[in-house]
């Protein structure tokens, strides 16, 4: 069956680890506490505070206690949808400011706009919020790019190492699974992908290889028609 759509992961795939670990984490440890407590009573964050006293087991804490379990989940790299949310309001600031700009690979770029251009659907799928997702391609290095993708889907789809997630996107897409490429780095999400139908192909930036799966180098040796 021909691809018509393709999902893409972030972190490793159309983007550098060293971007999120090195430059989005520490801004939100930096940021998150003051942001937390100037704006705990506006309703979207007042919203992700109760769900954190409720996912970490202690519905009494209080503001600080709250700050504290968040940048404990930040240290672990949890992925914690309360925590993905409240970062991505932190790093929205962070890019209206002109602090931060969104890293994506150059080959990506390319690929992803000559895909767009042939009348491909480009999907996001990652363990960021999709508030988060946005602003990396929105507010990228390269500019806007966020016009060429058609939706995005973030934990609160699945986790991404489960296969039932990848059929609800297949489901949301409007697609038959064989007809959906899905791009990580990470072999059990790849694993999850495949076994719900998907086509699937590793990125291995750094070498290494991805068992069981297409692996390429690059954006630039996907060749869409070998799947």
């Amino acid at each position: 069956m021909p691809i018509k759509a393709i999902v893409t992961d972030i972190e490793g795939t159309t983007s550098a680890v060293s971007f999120v670990f090195d430059v989005l984490f520490p801004y939100a440890a930096r940021h998150l506490p003051d942001f937390v407590r100037a704006n705990a009573e506006r309703a979207d964050v007042a919203a992700q505070l109760l769900a954190v006293c409720q996912d970490s087991g202690e519905p009494g804490a209080d503001v600080e206690r709250v700050i504290a379990i968040l940048l404990g989940w930040i240290a672990e790299d949890r992925k914690a949808t309360p925590l993905k949310a409240l970062q991505g309001m932190v790093w929205e600031q962070g890019y209206q400011a002109g602090q931060l700009k969104g890293h994506v690979y150059p080959d990506a770029v390319e690929a992803l706009q000559r895909w767009h251009r042939e009348g491909y659907q480009l999907f996001v799928y990652s363990s960021g919020s999709i508030q988060a997702q946005r602003l990396i391609f929105g507010c990228s290095e390269a500019g806007d790019l966020s016009g060429l993708f058609s939706g995005y889907f973030d934990t609160t789809t699945g986790p991404k190492r489960e296969a039932q997630s990848y059929q609800r996107i297949a489901q949301a897409i409007g697609l038959e699974a064989p007809a959906i490429l899905f791009l990580s780095d990470i072999v059990q999400e790849l694993d999850a992908a495949q076994q719900a139908g998907m086509a699937t192909c590793g990125l291995v930036r750094d070498g290494g290889e991805l068992a069981g799966h297409v692996n390429v180098a690059s954006f630039a040796q996907i060749d869409l028609a070998t799947f």
